[in-house]
């Protein structure tokens, strides 16, 4: 499974470190992204760590804002969300595939997700 945490209530312009816990399953063979669903919107890509490169991506409105990383030790991968802004507010999940590739951005991409966690920014 899944485990996403780490979610809160800050204002416009601070940070969160969101968390993706995995178990059940070899960690190491998969790449892990984020998707965030803002009310009323679909889910979107946010960034997604290739299992064995590393090699990251990001929605453009995050780069330089947002980092992911992984620690396979820990079996779980971070985003950290700098310099928040209001839009940034959102339900974010956490989802496993074999790669990222070409097709992150796609939730039908994915065949396993976790639950959310809710990040709310304020002015």
């Amino acid at each position: 499974q899944l485990q996403a945490s780490g979610g809160g209530s800050v204002q416009a312009g601070g940070s969160l470190r969101l968390s993706c816990a995995g178990s059940g399953f070899i960690f190491d063979d998969y790449s892990i992204a984020w998707f965030s669903q803002a009310p009323g919107k679909g889910r979107e890509g946010v960034s997604c760590i290739e299992g064995g490169t590393g090699t990251t991506y990001y929605i453009d409105s995050g780069k330089g804002r947002f980092t992911i990383t992984s620690d396979n030790a820990k079996n779980t991968v971070y985003l950290q969300l700098n310099d928040l802004k209001r839009e940034d507010t959102a339900v974010y999940y956490c989802a496993r595939a074999k790669f990222c590739g070409s097709t992150w951005f796609v939730h039908g991409h994915y065949d396993y997700w976790g639950q959310g966690t809710l990040v709310t920014v304020s002015s």
